[in-house]
């Protein structure tokens, strides 16, 4: 007789490893819920803060860089410090998507000043959600792998900031302003695909990190095809 029962051994070892691989994936589905749970509110407060915002637009788009420039920085480095540290981390969060509907007042309050301009933001927000949702149902389920595209992205980003800035304050051209949109579109659909595989992989070590990267990339989106919006359907 065997001193033990190495198929029980064998049989119990799998078990273990079942075990195991399902609880990883447990945790992995309550990660991706709680990201997304995030994200939703994230839109929510935004959109009280551009609520808010409208009221006060013309005092916005006179002190924009102002108020800009320290909402970047915040939120390039503000979260990243406090991401762990609960409720502080939750606070920053909504602080930060709240000031960005703020952010968004002028281009609101300028589009819906428009002909049609209700319609403008309207159907603005819908493509908006349209091409996210398409994307992140597309990143879930597609066998590439989009997690080599940061570096990438990150040096394409720079490049738009930098050439945007230069029209902005230098050239000042309707025709690169458009081109400079339409390339912040199709820049946001990669980091869409991105962070949406990061996040179902479980590259973000919280989902506080996850929900402000989509959040991120719905805002410049949506802003930048509402400008588009503005420009080719705001004739009166």
């Amino acid at each position: 007789m065997a001193l033990y029962d190495r198929d029980y051994v064998k049989n119990n070892t799998v078990a273990r490893e079942e075990q195991e691989i399902q609880t990883r994936q447990g945790d992995l589905a309550s990660f991706i819920k709680a990201t997304y749970q995030l994200f939703a509110a994230t839109m929510i407060s935004g959109a009280a803060g551009a609520y808010v915002g409208i009221g006060i637009a013309g005092v916005i788009a006179a002190n924009y860089w102002w108020i800009a420039i320290p909402w970047m920085l915040f939120g390039m480095f503000g979260l990243t410090m406090v991401k762990d540290k609960s409720p502080i981390n939750y606070i920053v969060l909504f602080a930060f998507t709240f000031v960005g509907g703020i952010i968004m007042a002028p281009l609101l309050s300028n589009v819906l000043g428009m002909n049609g301009g209700g319609t403008l933001v309207a159907n603005a927000f819908i493509t908006t959600s349209v091409i996210f949702g398409a994307l992140s149902i597309y990143a879930m389920n597609s066998k590439s792998d989009f997690s080599s595209w940061g570096k990438p992205l990150m040096i394409a980003l720079l490049i738009v900031i930098v050439a945007s800035l230069l029209n902005i304050f230098v050239f000042k051209s309707p025709i690169m302003h458009v081109i400079m949109l339409a390339g912040i579109v199709l820049l946001m659909s990669g980091f869409v695909l991105f962070d949406t595989q990061n996040i179902i992989r479980g590259a973000y070590s919280t989902p506080i990190e996850g929900a402000f990267s989509l959040y991120l990339n719905f805002f410049n989106m949506f802003t930048a095809i509402l400008q588009m919006f503005g420009i080719f359907g705001g004739d009166d």
